[in-house]
């Protein structure tokens, strides 16, 4: 016997029913994954706004942090076109433009739900020292100008600030042994591990303007102005660090280059760091621009001066050590150059920035002694400026300065940090290190994500939404049920 009309509407209405229920609860899990489970991992993104040139450096982390520390990973490096921002004093708002192509980057890069929380942060290193030193307003005016570029874009910009040297340092100090996770690692059995202690390795950063070390000594910090604390991972570090401003590769050449100007009337300077053979004619003025150079300024700075190279590794060497102040300091101990309290050298020391660039140049990365070291830097400032001409095709704008830094980092790390032949193995110079780049910039973010609020964990997120999507099924389900036990009785009455 064929269905009534009632019992015919009746079903349309419970398939109806049945299936709207269905409907709403995939729309409501959908719903419940946006809210419940948000994206696993969250972006910071850091300027490293050096004296020479700017980068910047997009790094993610997960939600879940380890002991109140993200686990960061580098995920885009980019450098800005064009020198550093302190080169723009006289046109201050091409250095805030010059950062947006590096910043459209990392804007495509993280997805764009996450870019209101996604931190940014511009700090500035020696070169904004020196010009804030020079003329205050200028390096004002180039903070203002980058702060209208960054705080435009759509994610959180934290500020643009000098950036202390004693933090370059640290903070180097911070990225060198979470890459190496020395602070802590993943281990086979699943589990986030502390390393055993007396592992920790040194940072060596050589930039444009100034030089820092930092490393944890095997005694006390005598001098406290000279530590740096923190609390990464659940443990709590105390680090030596010091930066030496106007120490830095580019202003130790200035520096080096006044220092042989024999007289205020000189037009000629025999240089003994360039190759022989080796000649060029620069402005005079532009040796006095920097507040690094002490020498007093000729009257005449209209006049050009003309460089000779005679390249005497010797006579170079001597000229470099007038760079360096090694006065003790009695009233703390131990002492670096420049009258600077360190303590004495402990550990494995990695060595980034122009010490990697100009050790990498001349093949002294693979650990060679520093007998070695010493030879082969002599014997390429030795060679004649058209052999090494001919030998490098190509990188002519750096080739004439290769042995002065070559006999200055041996210099700077034997006579001034207190390097010797048997802790120079101690030493490795690298670019990166498990595939990220070696600087202030991770540490700088390592230590922020330990103030940036942590998310509910995954397990009690796992947790609240089952509980959740249960009740949700639940309900449907007794709809269902309801309905078709009204149709068992629509269609089968009991007596």
């Amino acid at each position: 016997m064929g269905l009534s009309w009632k019992q015919k509407v009746f079903l349309a209405l419970l398939g109806t029913a049945v299936a709207l229920g269905l409907t709403a609860l995939i729309l409501v899990l959908v719903e419940a994954v946006n809210i419940l489970l948000p994206a696993d991992t969250k972006f910071g993104i850091v300027f490293d706004a050096g004296s020479s040139h700017t980068s910047l450096f997009v790094y993610r982390w997960p939600v879940d942090k380890e002991n109140g520390t993200g686990v960061v990973s580098q995920a885009l490096a980019c450098q800005v076109e064009g020198p550093g921002i302190s080169s723009y004093a006289s046109d201050p708002v091409q250095a805030g433009e010059s950062l947006r192509g590096c910043l459209e980057e990392a804007l495509a890069l993280i997805p764009e739900a996450q870019h209101r929380g996604t931190p940014m942060f511009l700090g500035a290193t020696a070169g904004m020292r020196l010009l804030s030193q020079k003329n205050s307003s200028q390096a004002e005016d180039i903070f203002a100008a980058v702060t209208r570029v960054l705080a435009g874009s759509p994610v959180d910009f934290q500020g643009a600030k000098l950036l202390h040297g004693q933090d370059e340092g640290a903070f180097g100090w911070i990225t060198i042994n979470y890459v190496l996770g020395l602070l802590i690692k993943y281990s086979f059995s699943g589990e986030w591990t502390r390393p055993l202690e007396g592992t920790l390795v040194g940072a060596l950063d050589l930039g444009g303007a100034s030089t820092q070390i930092a490393f944890v000594p095997g005694g006390p910090i005598l001098d406290t102005s000279t530590q740096a604390t923190f609390h990464l991972y659940g443990s709590n570090y105390s680090v030596y660090t010091y930066s030496y401003l106007c120490f830095g590769r580019d202003q130790m050449l200035s520096r080096l280059l006044a220092g042989l100007v024999q007289s205020p009337s000189a037009s000629l300077v025999r240089h003994p760091c360039y190759h022989s053979g080796y000649r060029t004619t620069l402005p005079l003025a532009s040796l006095y621009e920097s507040p690094c150079v002490y020498s007093a300024a000729p009257q005449n700075l209209t006049q050009n001066l003309t460089v000779e190279g005679t390249g005497d590794p010797g006579a170079c060497v001597m000229a470099i050590r007038e760079l360096f102040n090694c006065s003790s300091a009695q009233d703390v101990g131990d002492c670096a150059f420049d009258r600077v309290y360190q303590p004495p050298l402990w550990g494995q020391f990695y060595a980034f920035s122009n010490f990697y660039y100009t050790f990498y140049f001349l093949n002294l990365t693979s650990r060679q002694s520093l007998g070695t070291a010493n030879a082969t830097v002599w014997n390429f400032c030795k060679e004649p400026w058209k052999l090494v001409e001919a030998s490098y095709p190509g990188q002519e704008r750096w080739l004439r300065d290769y042995c002065a830094c070559g006999l200055y980092i041996l210099t700077l790390l034997t006579e001034g940090y207190g390097f010797s032949e048997e802790t120079w193995p101690s030493i490795e110079f690298r670019k990166q290190a498990g595939g990220t780049d070696i600087g202030w910039t991770l540490g700088y973010m390592l230590n922020l994500t330990g103030m940036i609020p942590a998310e509910a964990p995954a397990q009690w997120r796992a947790e609240s939404y089952s509980v959740w999507a249960a009740g949700v099924v639940f309900l449907v389900l007794t709809l269902v049920s309801v309905l078709g036990a009204a149709a068992v009785q629509f269609f089968w009455p009991q007596d």
